[in-house]
């Protein structure tokens, strides 16, 4: 009886959550063509959310970045290909096109130097994910810290987003994405101790749960490259045609 009651107020906020104010603003005007041609099967995608939800995480991050979506390949210029495997607070594991987040400030984050088998492993076992439900687990946490706000200090927000249960049908966003890249050893920011060995000083790396991580580790992790299409395609300063500013007002 009480999960079933967890589960309808869950849902219930869940859909409270996914409403969007109206005050967010894009502030790049690249084409999603643009981004679409220097996308690689494996990249993520990171979103800039506008929902109050996104509000909450972003907080408690203190980063833009939201939500994070794997991208499995496509077209070069198909965006309206369901080619994003992201999950959905309402929709669970799902795939949507890259003209889906048309209106959101994205950044493209590149695993460096990933090999084509790792790849095909790595978007085989997230599209195993696909119908999976949302990760409710930790929603009234989030629904309490958008509502009242509370100061809390920078070493106590990544304990408070240890975000969801672990179950094995259930995943958020940044949890999916980085249990799919464990999957490959693959690092995001892994745990970095030096051995008992004076001599030989040799990095040993420990796993983080996946749980632990949230969208703006993958731009933080030195393991991953950001890729800015302008810069992709080719791009000098010297061709920009500026304005002139307008007169102030005397």
């Amino acid at each position: 009886m009480i999960s079933m009651f967890n589960h309808r107020l869950g849902k219930k906020l869940a859909s409270f959550l996914s409403k969007s104010p109206p005050s967010y603003q894009r502030f790049d005007d690249i084409p999603l063509e643009d981004l679409a041609f220097v996308l690689e099967a494996g990249d993520i995608v990171l979103v800039e959310g506008d929902t109050r939800i996104s509000t909450a995480i972003k907080y408690l991050t203190q980063s833009s970045w939201s939500h994070a979506c794997l991208y499995l390949g496509g077209s070069e210029s198909g965006v309206r290909d369901l080619t994003l495997l992201e999950a959905d607070l309402l929709e669970g594991v799902r795939m949507v096109s890259l003209e889906h987040y048309s209106g959101y400030n994205l950044r493209i984050c590149r695993p460096v130097e990933l090999e084509n088998e790792d790849r095909a492993k790595l978007i085989n076992y997230a599209k195993s994910k696909l119908g999976h439900k949302y990760d409710l687990k930790n929603i009234l946490d989030l629904a309490r810290y958008l509502i009242q706000k509370p100061l809390v200090p920078n070493r106590f927000r990544r304990k408070l987003l240890t975000l969801g249960s672990g179950e094995p049908t259930k995943a958020i966003c940044s949890t999916l994405i980085a249990e799919s890249f464990q999957e490959i050893d693959y690092p995001i920011l892994p745990r970095i101790t030096n051995s008992g060995n004076v001599m030989l000083r040799e990095k040993l790396y420990s796993k983080r749960h996946f749980t632990h991580f949230t969208p703006r580790d993958f731009d933080l992790s030195p393991y991953f490259r950001v890729i800015k299409p302008t810069i992709e395609r080719g791009f000098n300063y010297q061709d920009i045609v500026w304005k002139d500013p307008a007169p102030e007002n005397v």
